[in-house]
């Protein structure tokens, strides 16, 4: 084989081997959807480099309007998830129950259901988790432009916590856990008090 097909011929194999390396349960392929689950990469940011992103608004998978404004002097924990998404599946149980338990220490909830085929598998997603909290049907992604600049959720799932005045304060890209999730919203909360 002459040397400028050798070239081609890695070349060929490289670029083969990165298009199916994003595909593996390692990383968490979503299929057809064209999202990748994230790592579990937590930051959480000091109160003087926190931003609020821009206008989160939609309507429930119900066909409610919704609005992260509705949520003004809360800490609000934003999950982007789809009912296509095994992680999501799995961390769902855990976040309807967190929901209801830190409801009385002023949090709220509210999901954004982002890529799903059809609203009624959004809705059979929310009855078999029995989750307690409003989603935005986002078919397109499109709320998820409004956190550019921010820690965006560029992940399904992906969690992220406002403060009290409406900042950006931490994010979760993957897979969220229990511990994970109070600690970040007790120390947004403290920051905030």
């Amino acid at each position: 084989m002459t040397r400028p097909r050798r070239l081609a011929a890695t070349a060929c194999a490289l670029l083969l081997l990165g298009a199916t390396a994003g595909c593996g349960d390692a990383v968490g392929s979503s299929g057809a959807q064209g999202f990748v689950s994230g790592n579990g990469v937590i930051t959480a940011l000091p109160a003087a480099d926190r931003k609020a992103p821009g206008e989160v608004s939609g309507h429930t998978i119900d066909g409610e309007p919704v609005a992260l404004s509705d949520y003004d002097g809360q800490v609000v924990v934003v999950n982007v998830w789809g009912s296509w998404c095994a992680p999501c599946r799995a961390e769902a149980p855990m976040l309807a129950e967190a929901a209801r338990d830190l409801a009385d220490q002023d949090v709220a909830f509210l999901g954004i259901d982002s890529r799903d085929p059809s609203e009624s598998a959004a809705r059979a997603f929310v009855r078999r988790f029995d989750v307690p909290y409003p989603s935005i049907y986002d078919q397109q992604g499109r709320t998820l432009l409004a956190f550019r600049g921010t820690l965006s959720p560029n992940a399904i799932p992906s969690t992220v916590i406002l403060d009290r005045e409406g900042r950006v304060a931490a994010s979760v890209l993957g897979e969220i856990t229990r511990t994970t999730l109070h600690d970040l919203v007790e120390e947004v909360s403290a920051a905030d008090g």
